[in-house]
This record gives structure tokens, sequence and C-alpha cells, in this order.
């Protein structure tokens, strides 16, 4: 009896559209009954893989619980997620494309802060003189605590983004961020600057399993298919 294999796509963005050009690359149909806003779909060549349409971030959840079986999303969020959910996923597959990298980004009057070691500077700042901490606004916590701590920068508090990261400086909800970007010009828009040794990772698209399914029979062969780009 062949095994039911989850595959789970990102369900929207520019993400989405290079994980469904790797299979029309390899010429497997996917169909969805209702088009492109359907949630579920299907392979027409191989009967017993069911696509899931989920957020990239919930493709790592849902690996790492193991109700999907193989999926698609970034390098970031995975390092973004709990270790427990980290240890329970298997990259397989890292693509040339998602290339973003996440950093620390500060508003551009500050001249005098060029470094990781300038800002310290500042968080002291803050905490002396301004009797609060340096607030830090982003999507990823878990990273940029991680790396803030590695720095030496530990007065600070984190500020969890909702929305568009980029304007939580200007409109006094943060001192400074922590984004993903792929050229930096949303940033130099929003007049913001990277610092210098701003970069906390590199990431990128990738294909990953889940360690729960390993022993699913049918799930390498689709695995080294679509490894294929």
């Amino acid at each position: 009896m062949i095994d039911k294999i989850n595959l789970g796509i990102p369900s929207k963005g520019r993400l989405r559209k290079d994980v469904l050009n790797i299979f029309k690359k390899n010429k497997l149909t996917l169909i969805s009954e209702r088009g492109e806003r359907d949630l579920l779909g299907s392979i027409k060549q191989y009967k017993n893989i069911k696509i899931l349409y989920l957020h990239a971030r919930e493709i790592i959840e849902r690996l790492g619980d193991g109700s999907l079986d193989i999926g698609f999303s970034g390098f970031d969020l995975l390092k973004e997620s709990e270790i427990n959910t980290q240890k329970k996923i298997n990259v397989i597959k890292k693509y040339d494309f998602g290339k973003a990298k996440l950093v620390v980004a500060i508003p551009d009057q500050w001249i005098d802060v060029q470094t990781i070691a300038d800002l310290e500077e500042i968080a002291f700042e803050f905490k002396d003189k301004k009797k609060k901490r340096l607030r830090v606004a982003t999507k990823y916590p878990n990273l940029t605590r991680e790396f803030l701590f590695s720095k030496g920068v530990t007065q600070f508090r984190l500020v969890e983004s909702l929305g568009a990261t980029e304007a939580y400086p200007f409109t006094g909800s943060s001192e400074i961020i922590t984004d993903i970007t792929s050229t930096g010009e949303t940033l130099k828009a929003n007049n913001l600057r990277i610092l210098k040794d701003g970069e906390i990772l590199s990431s990128e698209a990738c294909m990953m399993v889940s360690k729960i399914s390993n022993n699913k029979t049918g799930l390498g062969k689709i695995a080294k298919l679509l490894s294929k780009n």
C-alpha cells in the first residue's frame, strides 16, 4: 500500500510563484478545484500526494509536528522556529531563489552609529539617561535576541512587528528594527540603513522533510524529483 504524503506550498507571494515553477519544470501538473484561492490540491501524476497551501511560517510548524511530510519555506523561518521544531526537520535542498538577509537597521539620522558596538553604547545611554530600554521592532524575536546577546548588546526590549516593520521607528513604536531584505531598497526608501556588521542570517528558499515522516514510501522519490530545479 502506498503511503499518503502531505506536501506544503506557500500560499502567497513570490515564494509561492517560484515553488510552483519547480513543479512546472519537472512537468508535474498541480490540480486545484477552485483555482488559485484553493487551499488544497493534488498532483495529477501522483495520486497519493495531497497539496496544502499554507503560510510559509505554518509550513515549518506543520513539518515539526509531522502533519506535513514535505514542504517549501524560507531558511530564515526555520531558524526562527523553536529549537524542538528545528530538530524534527531536515533541509533536503537549498534553492537559488528566495534569497534574502535578516539585518539590523537603524534610522539614517543616527550618524554616529555604524556598528553593533556603537549600538551597545546607545543602548546603555538609553538605560542611564532615559531610564528605558532601546526598543527593537521585529518579526524575528528569537534570531534577533540571540544575535544581539551574542554581540554583547543586552539593554534592549523586543517589540513584535505586526505589519510594515520599516515604519516602526518613525511612528514612535521602536528605535530600531531587524527585518528581512533582499535588496535593501525598501529600507533605504524608508530612511533606514543596515549596520556595517548587522547581518544576522543569510536565507534562501528550501525544501524540507519532517523527520517523523522519514519512513514513508515514495517520500524520497518525490523529494529527489523536486530537487532538480
